[in-house]
């Protein structure tokens, strides 16, 4: 594979549809950007309407030709998420890509509108549930893909911490970060071996971006003071570099379902896209499987294969 994979090599995208998480700004924007130049119609999901109006205003003026649309989604209410995945499913009979990108790092302790713990519950249990409920809309469509953005956070925790999942007992934000992280890619694993039983067309493929400078960055310790940004971009990926890994995953012909893409670059923190390895514990099949059987008690989403 090449060690300097780039967007030019993302092919023609036209007659697609994909629809990006937390596509208004940083990895999702520059993913959606992307896609949208190659002719995919493109379906900014984004919490805030306001903002990723003006993504989509800004991919039309540097493709003024796109097919770009918005759809409101708040990955922290499964309400929001059920109402998001109708809308969807309504206009779109057919999904090529589901680009799960969406996400929050590092907050103070906070609750969804579900009363999950909002990393655990927006970055896993929210995306769970929109594959869930948009999974018929892919399943027979021939090459098409759920890609998983996770995180080299996912080696932060270990493992899964069953016994107090939502973190009540204690909060460790960057702990809960990294669970959240091991959940997504433990999630794109079972989802692609499920997947290959039932046959289906679609694969699974899971995504991590190195260390990228996006507004996820805000509450890293020090991110308000002077220079932050200036020194920050001085060691991580650009906002479009971080995408590539994204975007590799969504188009590369030469991908299949379970593989995982990430930076070249040393520790995996920046550079071009290539196949990686994760984590032993994130793929432990046992825990993987419980992981999918609590995520369908907590959202009340069964997957149909």
């Amino acid at each position: 594979m090449s060690q300097k994979w780039t967007e030019a090599q993302v092919p023609d995208q036209s007659g697609r549809v994909a629809i990006v998480t937390g596509s208004n700004t940083g990895l999702g924007y520059e993913t959606a950007r992307v896609l949208a130049a190659r002719g995919a119609t493109v379906v900014l999901a984004v919490r805030n309407v306001e903002k990723g109006n003006a993504a989509a205003a800004k991919i039309l003026g540097l493709t003024p030709r796109a097919d770009v649309r918005v759809q409101a989604l708040d990955l922290g209410s499964l309400q929001s998420v059920r109402t998001a995945a109708a809308e969807l499913g309504a206009a779109h009979p057919r999904i090529d890509l589901l680009i799960n990108n969406g996400g929050v790092m590092y907050p103070p302790k906070q609750t969804t509108a579900d009363g999950f713990e909002l990393q655990f519950g927006t970055n896993h249990l929210g995306h769970f549930a929109l594959t869930g409920l948009l999974l018929d809309r892919l399943r027979n469509v021939e090459g098409s893909r759920v890609v998983v953005v996770t995180s080299i956070a996912h080696n932060i925790q270990a493992g899964i911490r069953f016994d107090d999942l939502q973190w009540e007992r204690s909060y460790n934000r960057v702990a809960a970060y990294g669970q959240s992280k091991l959940a997504n890619l433990m999630f794109a694993y079972e989802l692609q071996r499920r997947l290959a039983a039932a046959g289906a067309p679609t694969i699974a493929v899971a995504a991590h971006p190195g260390i990228s400078n996006t507004e996820l960055m805000r509450h890293i310790p020090g991110s308000s003071l002077p220079g932050f940004s200036q020194v920050a971009g001085l060691v991580t990926n650009s906002p479009a570099r971080g995408a590539l890994a994204t975007l590799r995953a969504a188009t590369d012909a030469a991908v299949t379902g379970g593989q995982y893409y990430g930076p070249a670059g040393f520790r995996e923190l920046r550079g071009y896209p290539v196949l990686v390895r994760s984590s032993k514990q994130s793929h432990d099949v046992a825990v993987q499987e419980r992981l999918w059987t609590v995520s369908e008690e907590l959202t009340g989403v069964k997957f149909d294969i």
